[in-house]
């Protein structure tokens, strides 16, 4: 309270010190008044016995009328007039001109009965409240009764007598023995009963509802207008017409030349829509000479068109975007070249790291197997097999540097010479042929490998009957297996036993063992065999034109898959035989994907010259599915006949991926 014009409408508030200190003075004409609310209710004041009585009339005729007569009209209306309302004789409330704050603060500050003052919006004026009405207010604010003569506490009067009053009326219902049903009332409902049944009384059967509908109706929601087929749709009604619409507008509606003017100078967005216009009659409107031909062709539009109603929802489109977290509580992960081994001549078409992550051997169409140094670049070793190089790969167990190349039709088993003298030792003792004697099979049936010593490298040359498309290791590295063409159309692998050089034949196209399971390969879908049952467990169904890779998580729940149609699949083998998630990021085929052994990523490479990386955290939580967050895309390798990146391997210790690419170049990213 007591504010200028420039804050008016504040709220009273208890916190206000005039009236919550309850002692207050004010010094006027009158005199000087003074007083301290005790807060004792009527008996402050009923102590004082030469106290006049207050006299309260209920007539009408006794209040003030208030200056502003436009009644109930809204203020809003007059927001952009010049005046507030009319007063009784009907002249013009002209508004009072609006103070500054730093003026009003400045008038306030010197008048000592700013905090009795109150703006009143609906007549434009201060006005300053009185004594009694101050006194009104400040026992408001404490809560108590607005007048000191009103006792809220009176002793209780007792105004009737009843006997037994020391104790209290029962508001128990009566019981129901107490009740008595009525003999005539029973022989009553017996008559109407036997009347109704025998048809002597007939009800009167309702009234069936009227099949039309009022087409320029408003009421959308009544029970007429719901009917069979289409919902009623009302026809749509434009706004009513203003005063500034008007063909005759008041001259205060009509801009002047000025005005039209400055609309010129304004923004196209904050220029008005329609500019009022005068004319002597409703024929001289512009539009009047089409208006009956197009209130003709909207009736007609509307008689002939159907309607339909259309539930629209309104959703926020971020809203429909899942809440990932962000990429930088997700590091590490590889985002920048780190490393680039240049060497090769010909496309890279495969790569291999070692289990301890300081090696790493690729294989290039140009006829080398290269092995390099991950620390330095360093190539180290340089092994000219004379063929195309398709796939390669090192065995897992850290003291056994042996590498697995399939090199045009047969695979070849060589010593890498890293590590110590002590594994190198070992690893010559598992490549010596002479000392083992290869089991062969009574009778005349032709063996499934053929294991032969390699001179000129010191390893072994396994031949096969037809030609080698894969081949894969074993994670404790007893065991590898290889994929040949067993039919025309029907394939098969061979589990090769590296201390016995036992190898069986089996007619499956690939197999990968984690946890006692194997996946087999078809061209749009993988069955899932235990190994320890020899049976088939489940078919996980993809979706794709063609499976092209296949990558399985460390715990072994979980499986990617890439496409040639650039799609990337992850199985959730416990939830379903469907994919879980299906990725749409790479443009062309999808060359190989992968999981890290240690850190919650997955990678993916294609032919269109990319390689995304991914987060893929799997929870022991049964209830909790995995997360899937994009993180990024590695760029730099290019095009060569085609062709972009065509392998893809992640570091076992850091989060570093390797990338071969048709240009014979491979790549290490780093984070």
């Amino acid at each position: 309270m007591g504010r200028s014009d420039g804050d008016h409408g504040s709220d009273l508030s208890a916190d206000d010190s005039p009236w919550s200190e309850g002692s207050w003075s004010d010094d006027d004409d009158e005199g000087s008044l003074s007083f301290e609310d005790s807060g004792e209710g009527s008996d402050a004041e009923s102590d004082e016995p030469d106290a006049p009585a207050v006299e309260e009339s209920d007539s009408s005729e006794d209040e003030v009328a208030p200056r502003n007569t436009i009644g109930d009209v809204p203020l809003e209306w007059y927001k952009n007039e010049e005046h507030i309302g009319y007063d009784i004789t009907g002249s013009k409330i002209k508004k009072r001109d609006r103070e500054g704050r730093i003026e009003a603060y400045l008038r306030n500050a010197d008048d000592a009965k700013n905090w009795r003052k109150i703006y009143d919006e609906y007549n434009d004026e201060e006005v300053q409240i009185t004594k009694e009405e101050a006194k009104i207010i400040s026992r408001l604010l404490k809560g108590k009764t607005p007048h000191t003569n009103v006792d809220p506490y009176p002793d209780y009067v007792d105004w009737f007598e009843y006997d037994g009053k020391g104790h209290p009326l029962s508001s128990a219902p009566e019981p129901k023995r107490r009740f008595v049903p009525s003999k005539w009332e029973q022989k009553k409902v017996v008559k109407l009963v036997r009347a109704i049944r025998k048809g002597w009384i007939k009800f009167d059967k309702p009234k069936e509802k009227p099949n039309f509908y009022l087409l320029w109706g408003d009421e959308t929601d009544t029970a007429d207008n719901k009917r069979q087929g289409l919902s009623f749709i009302p026809a749509p009604k434009p706004n009513l017409p203003g005063h500034e619409e008007s063909y005759n507008p008041s001259v205060e509606y009509i801009p002047t030349q000025e005005e039209i003017d400055s609309y010129q100078l304004m923004y196209e967005e904050d220029r008005p829509k329609f500019i009022p216009r005068k004319f002597d009659c409703l024929r001289s409107v512009p539009a009047y000479e089409k208006a009956l031909r197009e209130g003709f062709d909207r009736c007609l539009d509307l008689y002939l068109c159907p309607r339909t109603r259309k539930k629209r929802i309104n959703i926020d489109p971020e809203s429909l975007k899942p809440k990932l977290p962000s990429k930088k509580d997700l590091r590490p992960y590889p985002r920048t070249c780190y490393l680039e081994f240049k060497g090769h001549n010909g496309p890279v078409k495969s790569l291999s790291v070692e289990a301890t992550g300081q090696w790493i051997a690729s294989g290039s169409s140009d006829g080398t197997i290269r092995v390099w140094e991950v620390e330095t670049g360093r190539c180290i070793k340089v092994w000219n097999v004379g063929g195309v190089v398709h796939r390669i790969a090192w065995n897992p167990s850290p003291d056994r540097h042996i590498l697995a190349a399939v090199v045009d039709h047969d695979l070849l088993l060589l010593n890498a010479e890293v590590g110590d003298e002590d594994a190198q030792m070992k690893t010559k003792g598992l490549l010596q042929i002479e000392e083992l004697a290869q089991k062969e099979d009574n009778g005349d049936k032709k063996p499934a490998v053929k294991w032969v010593k390699h001179e000129k490298f010191d390893g072994i040359m396994l031949i096969h009957h037809k030609a080698v498309s894969t081949v894969e290791w074993h994670f404790k590295g007893d065991y590898f297996t290889t994929v040949v063409p067993m039919y025309s159309l029907i394939p098969a692998y061979v589990i090769q036993e590296l201390y016995c050089c036992i190898s069986s034949l089996r007619s499956i196209r690939i197999i990968l063992s984690v946890n006692c399971q194997a996946f087999q390969l078809q061209q749009c879908f993988i069955q899932v065999y235990d190994l320890q049952k020899a049976q088939l467990v489940k078919k996980l169904e993809s979706g794709v034109r063609e499976i092209s890779s296949i990558s399985i998580h460390p715990c072994g729940d979980n499986v990617i898959v890439g496409s040639k149609d650039g799609k990337l699949c992850w199985f959730d083998t416990d939830l379903s035989t469907r994919p879980y998630k299906t990725l749409k990021n790479h443009s062309k085929d999808i060359t190989n994907v992968t999981f890290h052994r240690k850190y919650p990523l997955f990678a993916s490479s294609s032919e269109d010259c990319t390689a995304y990386v991914f987060h893929g955290m799997v929870y022991s939580d049964l209830n909790q599915n995995p997360l899937i967050v994009p993180l990024e895309i590695l760029r730099g390798h290019s095009s060569s006949d085609g062709r972009g990146v065509l392998d893809c391997k992640f570091h076992p210790r850091q989060p570093w991926l390797f990338t071969a690419g048709a240009d014979s170049v491979v790549r290490l990213y780093c984070d």
